[in-house]
């Protein structure tokens, strides 16, 4: 874990629970892309810093989810580099509380102020493609997060953030975290059609070709939608959609799950009104969702 596997001679991915990317640039300088789940993640990348003699310029966030920006605060401080971040992303790294306040709904309890969702805060700047080095270039991603993006560097590797999950995940945990499921789809069908020498998925292996795990995404995406829809054949309220969700997948309840899946689910319920599959209804001051 945190190896080090070099793409080209200047572009190199960093082996992690969250991959992250790393590319030369001018001298000794480097840009991270993405800095690990947490302050641990970022002494490993300071130690891969120091071992070879590089000086840190910049970390470009894909998105502001913990496990993206979480070693952000000690590498700056560490460092001094800037750290950027795109559109409202760059709200969340500058204020992580809004993350666990975002998934459950209001100010979030203990369990949920840990970090495995709440990140350090940092000190981020808007990530626009003139803060970018020569030869780079932004790719919006959104749907899983608000504003996330990849970004396609001078060598033509594209780092994709977690715009896509491994069959392995996805055939273990079905759901996963989504903010906009219809922007996650159309984001998904563009990603398929991509090309480049090497495609780094923060979650899944890199790969030159990554049309066939774009196509699985989509699949497993809208399986959750059509089992989410036969749920509803009745009129049954939120709580009773996501507890039979985790039993049909196997999953375990717990704070973290409630909230991530939770959120998703919600996600899921607003997007299947919106295409008008359900309808959703006051009924004894419960709001039902039933299928259109």
């Amino acid at each position: 874990m945190y190896e080090l596997i070099p793409v080209t001679d200047r572009t190199y991915y960093i082996q992690s629970p969250a991959k992250m990317g790393l590319v030369r640039l001018e001298g000794d300088s480097v840009c991270l892309i993405d800095s690990g789940n947490d302050k641990d993640a970022g002494r490993k990348v300071r130690q891969l810093l120091d071992a070879n003699g590089w000086r840190l310029a910049a970390i470009y966030n894909t998105h502001s989810h913990a496990d993206h920006i979480g070693g952000d605060r000690y590498l700056q401080a560490q460092t001094g580099c800037k750290i950027y971040a795109p559109g409202i992303e760059c709200a969340f790294t500058r204020h992580p509380i809004l993350e666990p306040s975002l998934l459950y709904g209001g100010c979030p309890p203990r369990n949920l102020r840990h970090k495995f969702l709440l990140a350090q805060d940092s000190d981020a700047a808007y990530l626009t493609e003139a803060a970018l080095p020569e030869g780079f270039s932004l790719i919006p991603l959104p749907g899983h997060s608000f504003d996330m993006v990849g970004l396609r560097t001078a060598d033509d590797v594209v780092f994709l953030a977690d715009c896509l999950s491994s069959r392995e995940t996805l055939d273990k945990y079905r759901v996963g975290f989504l903010y906009d499921v219809g922007a996650y789809l159309d984001t998904l069908e563009k990603v398929k059609t991509m090309r480049a020498a090497l495609f780094v998925p923060a979650h899944a292996p890199a790969a030159e070709d990554i049309s066939g795990l774009a196509q699985y995404n989509i699949d497993v995406t809208l399986s959750v939608a059509e089992d989410i829809l036969g749920i509803c054949r009745e009129p049954v309220c939120f709580e009773t959609v996501l507890q039979r969700l985790f039993t049909a997948y196997g999953l375990t309840m717990n704070f973290e799950q409630y909230a991530l899946v939770g959120s998703a689910v919600r996600s899921y319920l607003a997007w299947l009104k919106d295409t008008g599959r359900l309808t959703a209804r006051f009924e004894n001051n419960a709001l039902l969702w039933e299928r259109a």
